[in-house]
């Protein structure tokens, strides 16, 4: 038997093909724009051996290109909106519905007679310095020397939706349904093939093109890196290229439900993004449902959860050296106060475990511990929780065996726990989301975890001492202390953060604009908690409180840190706008949305909207995975995750 007979073809060409489907870049450039070589492997590398095969199929394409690096060529004022582009790519992926690797959205200036409308069709730009590869903690995502092409395979994605955070294209779709992320593939099975991707195929105005990166095509004269509506292309050196000749209105607006409208700045002709007051209004709203019980929440949960347990553990270690924290790590507090740090983190991790889209799969967020601040913030908190776990197990004995090495497990336990909170805070410094990327987000982290742990010590540990009749003064004047300095660090993160997004503009000032805005009273109240705190704290720090009347001041503290930190932490999660593109009146458009799924709409699948479906623990895959897991698979899956991290990092998966 044959190889043909053995496999498919990588892609069946007609016999009737039409000539505009098949590539021609006869010439090609050295580099591009930014410096980078076209050419992405020498002629004589070892890499073109061990070449992309489509479909498990042996055989290679004989295009003379192949190792370049190719990219779309979009002409916007040949675009009509007609979304063919969109059509035939969800037919050739096989796509429902809700998902479309390419989608048409639009900006527009002006009114009648003078209006005007420029659409945008976006797909996966399989960028120079591709974010969403760096980012995702189970390598899902490739890029590979053919093509330049990145790739990602969705079954080994677990659905964590990082990569959708990271990417300011909106490029990876994170499938509700099936709880993974897919996305453009370049229709690397017909560039293969000598032809271009379906949707450049399938374009009615000539609008979408397709070769060599920095080749203009013909009849074409413009190259430029952006247009209209398009996120600043330094964040990932997106291989796409514009024409857009036409003159636009100083001001161009999304017709989606964000308040961002786009503003030429006359001397470099760009236009950058800014507040649409008139779009988002300026009347001051409480929007409580909707910031409590958005899709984030449970990264809510978990950031403030494993927050405040590594700050009652820091301060339970500080007791341990002695001073007026010493009752912390003394009996009859200190067991409670581990159990009830356990039970926290136990909490966080299960909730932030079960927002992944494949629960079952969550042991693949370490394969990429040498990129991914995800991966590496998953290794520190679950080392912190391990050892955490080993030092209570330890606390009800004694020796002096038994002290070394409980001291040796609470030192690896704060080493880790703060190397967590660490890369928690890297994950959120993400340059398509400028609302995050400030170092405001580690006040807010830090100042929590000082400010939550302090709190969480004293839930435990007043009433115990309370109970026993031990005085509480000294250890609650040094947590009191640690909450109002919390409170304080978060404030002047706070402080620093308003002025900066007053200052950059871009999407930072719009969600600032929501902030005070939209969830206006929940901003002020969230304020209002931060002062009144530091207040409090101070207070009970100097005053002559003890016993049970200690106990009861520090509980209406305790509560009222919690709700400024619950506030805080929703608002940092549903005011943020990312540098994405500018959907159509109804597609990606986050009103309608929500307007679908609260008027029923989203039951009917032609509508393109759905309800999450992956949040139900799948407890019948996880057994059958266990079962079918046996040791030395899983010893093999820890050497893999080893190897790859020695690997260089220009070699591919």
């Amino acid at each position: 038997m044959n190889k043909t007979e053995c496999h498919p073809p990588i892609f069946e060409v007609r016999a009737d093909e039409p000539d505009y489907e098949r590539l021609k870049d006869p010439q090609t450039r050295d580099t591009t724009r930014y410096g980078s070589f076209i050419e992405l492997v020498p002629e004589d590398s070892t890499l073109r051996g061990e070449s992309l095969h489509i479909n498990g199929n042996p055989e290679v394409g004989g295009n003379p290109n192949r190792y370049k690096q190719h990219g779309f060529y979009f002409n916007a004022d040949n675009c009509i909106g007609c979304h063919a582009c969109e059509a035939a790519c969800s037919e050739k992926n096989d796509n429902p519905a809700h998902i479309a690797f390419r989608s048409v959205g639009y900006v527009e200036g002006g009114t009648y007679p003078d209006y005007q409308r420029i659409n945008i069709s976006m797909a996966c730009n399989h960028c120079e310095d591709p974010v969403c590869l760096k980012g995702c903690p189970t390598r899902a995502y490739t890029k590979f020397a053919e093509y330049g092409a990145v790739l990602q395979d969705p079954d080994i994605c677990f659905g964590c939706g990082y990569c959708t955070w990271v990417c300011p294209y909106n490029a990876p779709q994170l499938d509700p349904v099936k709880g993974q992320v897919t996305k453009c593939n370049m229709c690397v099975d017909r560039l293969e093939v000598g032809l271009k991707p379906a949707c450049v195929s399938a374009c009615l105005g000539n609008a979408l093109d397709f070769g060599v990166v920095e080749n203009i095509p013909e009849n074409r004269i413009e190259a430029k890196a952006e247009i209209p509506g398009f996120p600043d292309p330094s964040i990932t050196r997106p291989n796409i290229r514009f024409q857009q000749m036409r003159s636009t209105h100083r001001e161009m607006t999304r017709p989606d439900g964000l308040p961002v409208k786009y503003h030429r700045d006359d001397a470099s002709g760009s236009f950058q993004p800014e507040v649409d007051a008139v779009k988002g209004g300026a009347e001051r709203q409480w929007n409580w449902r909707k910031l409590l019980t958005s899709h984030e929440r449970a990264h809510v949960m978990f950031t403030l959860s494993a927050q405040a347990v590594l700050g009652a553990f820091l301060l339970l270690l500080a007791g341990g050296l002695g001073g007026a924290l010493t009752p912390l790590a003394r009996a009859p507090v200190e067991l409670p106060l581990l159990a009830g740090q356990i039970a926290l983190l136990v909490f966080g991790l299960f909730r932030l475990n079960m927002h992944l889209g494949k629960p079952h799969r969550f042991y693949r967020g370490f394969n990429n511990l040498r990129w991914s601040p995800v991966s590496r913030e998953i290794a520190g908190i679950s080392g912190f929780f391990s050892l955490l776990l080993g030092y209570a197990l330890l606390a009800p004995f004694s020796g002096s065996l038994v002290d070394v090495l409980q001291g040796l497990l609470g030192a690896g336990a704060a080493a880790s726990g703060l190397a967590g909170l660490y890369f928690m805070y890297r994950i959120y410094r993400i340059p398509a989301r400028p609302y995050w990327d400030h170092w405001q987000t580690a006040t807010a982290f830090a100042g929590n975890a000082l400010a939550l742990g302090a709190a969480l010590a004293g839930l435990v540990a007043l009433p115990v001492l309370a109970l026993s009749g031990a005085s509480a003064a000294a250890p609650a004047a040094m947590l009191a202390a640690a909450v109002a300095l919390g409170q304080a660090i978060e404030i002047a993160g706070h402080l620093g953060h308003a002025r900066a997004m007053r200052r950059i503009g871009r999407e930072g000032s719009v969600s600032w604009f929501l902030q005070t805005t939209r969830y206006y009273w929940p901003w002020v109240i969230r304020n209002g908690l931060l002062g009144v705190n530091v207040v409090a704290a101070l207070g009970i720090a100097a005053g002559t409180l003890d016993g049970w009347a200690l106990a009861g001041a520090w509980l209406l503290l305790g509560l009222s840190a919690l709700a400024a930190a619950a506030i805080g932490r929703s608002l940092f999660f549903v005011v943020v706008i990312p540098t994405t593109m500018p959907g159509a009146f109804f597609w990606k458009n986050q009103d309608f949305v929500e307007h679908a799924r609260q008027t029923g709409l989203a039951d009917q699948e032609q509508v393109g909207v759905v309800r999450e479906h992956h949040g139900r623990f799948k407890w019948d895959e996880l057994w059958a995975t266990v079962r079918a897991t046996r040791p030395r698979d899983l010893v093999r899956h820890v050497r893999e995750i080893l190897v790859w991290q020695r690997l260089p990092g220009e070699r591919r998966r």
